[in-house]
Order: structure tokens, then sequence, then C-alpha cells
């Protein structure tokens, strides 16, 4: 076996990667990808995934930030015509850069852990490029993604992904699918940006500022969380209980604090 397929998992990077055969095929049927579409893989490592994807006739664009692992994945796809390698961070990447029309670009990966939260929130500002998204998780960030109001893990990250995506966690994967195996098990979602948002907010940014507030100290009530947003006769006013804690809000709740505090912000 050549040097270039002794590669070693690099912490710095986050790096585990996937090479149970049954994992891999099972992630596959979940993405179902087809000829003439096109897909971005996020972090394709040794290639689990990849030769999968492009096996279904897709045109592929893969984004690796680890320059070791450049030559072994040119080496494996690189005279496939339908592969197209970037190197670099996919944190800083402009999606839109791919040319793609309107909710047409499909996005998979098995995300470092460490860069997960702010790469998804990176995608949600391309989402009208976006058809879908399947990734491998941190179980626990998947089970926040999906939450449900009321539930301990429902927080800023369920709300705002919500906000943007239909959200369904299809199956949880332990440790030893992995080479070397993580501490935590792991889960796939998928995550389906709204052709039309069900609660459009008048701006996103002050949803992101009321959301970041509340959630800031979660065990106080609405009335403490947000008194430098809002007072509580305008929580009243956007027909919300300031009595109630953060998590006991519906996404619909939050919509109407943040436009609430929209008419009260004076006019440009």
């Amino acid at each position: 076996m050549s040097e270039l397929y002794q590669h070693r998992a690099r912490k710095r990077f986050g790096q585990n990667f996937l090479h149970d055969a049954g994992v891999i095929h099972r992630i596959l049927r979940a993405i179902q990808p087809r000829e003439g579409e096109h897909l971005v893989e996020i972090g394709p490592g040794q290639g689990a995934l990849t030769a999968g994807l492009l096996g279904s006739g897709a045109q592929l664009d893969v984004i690796e930030l680890d320059q070791d692992l450049i030559p072994l994945l040119k080496l494996r796809f690189g005279l496939e015509k339908r592969f197209t390698l970037h190197q670099g961070d996919a944190l800083k990447f402009d999606f839109a850069s791919l040319g793609d029309k309107a909710h047409t670009l499909r996005v998979v990966g098995n995300l470092p852990y460490n860069i997960s939260t702010p790469l998804i929130f990176h995608l949600l500002d391309q989402a009208g490029l976006i058809r879908d998204m399947h990734f491998m998780l941190q179980k626990e960030v998947v089970e926040r993604l999906a939450a449900e109001p009321g539930s301990g893990d429902w927080g800023r990250l369920s709300i705002m992904v919500q906000y943007h995506c239909r959200v369904e966690h299809l199956f949880n994967v332990g440790p030893g699918a992995f080479n070397p195996p993580p501490k935590v098990d792991s889960a796939i979602v998928r995550l389906v940006p709204h052709a039309e948002l069900p609660h459009p907010a008048r701006d996103h940014r002050l949803l992101e500022r009321v959301v970041r507030e509340a959630f800031n100290q979660r065990r106080k009530t609405l009335r403490n969380t947000l008194k430098n947003l809002l007072d509580a006769e305008a929580i009243e006013a956007a027909g919300v209980d300031g009595s109630l804690r953060p998590e006991q809000l519906d996404l619909a709740a939050f919509v109407r604090l943040a436009d609430q505090l929209a008419a009260q912000a004076p006019a440009p």
C-alpha cells in the first residue's frame, strides 16, 4: 500500500474517517444522488462517500482543507470528468461561485464536529442555492437541530435552522464506523431549505438577535432576558407571555417578538 493511503487522521482538523461499508451504503440511500444533479461534498477525507456519489452519474465538487489528502483524492478521482476538487476552507467557500440555479445544489458532508455549527450557519446564508443538505454530525447536535419547543435541546441552533429548513433526524451511527473511533455517537441529518418560509420575519437579523439574547440566560424569564431589547408591554403586544422561559416558545412566537422589535426601531 502506498504512503498516500497511510494518511493519519489529524486531530486539529477533527478528522474521523468513515470506513463502515454498511453505514456508507445507508447514507447513499438516504441521499439518493442521481445523474444530472450537482452535489458538493464537504470534507471528503479519503473518499469513502465520494466514490458512491460519483457512481450515481452526478456532477461532484468536493471541498477539502487538508493539503495532505489532495494527492490521494486526485489519484482516486482526478480523471473523472464530473469531479472537481477545491482545496480550501468550507467556512470561507463561496457556494454561489459554482453557478447553480436556485434550490439545485445538494450538499453532503461528514462534518468535523468543531466547525459543524458555524458551517451550517454559513450555508444557511446561501440557502437559496441549496435543494437539500445531508450531514454526519455529533448526535447531540442533530438532536438540537431537530428539537421541539419545550425540550431541553430547543435553543438558538434549533430555531435558526428550522426558520430556514425542514429538519429530519434520519439515523444514528456508532463510533465503530470510523477510524479512529470518536468518543461520541454520530447521526445523519437531512436539512431541506423551505421554498417559502413558514414564518417569515421582517428582518431575520433581528430574529437572530432576539433568539441570542433570549437564550443567553435560558433559565430566566423572557421579561428578564429580553429587557435590553423589549419591555414587558412590547413582549405582551407581540402576543407572548413574558413570564415564560425561552425554551417554552415556538418559532412563530420568536418571529413575533422580532417583528415587534422591528416595529419599534426608529426609521432610517
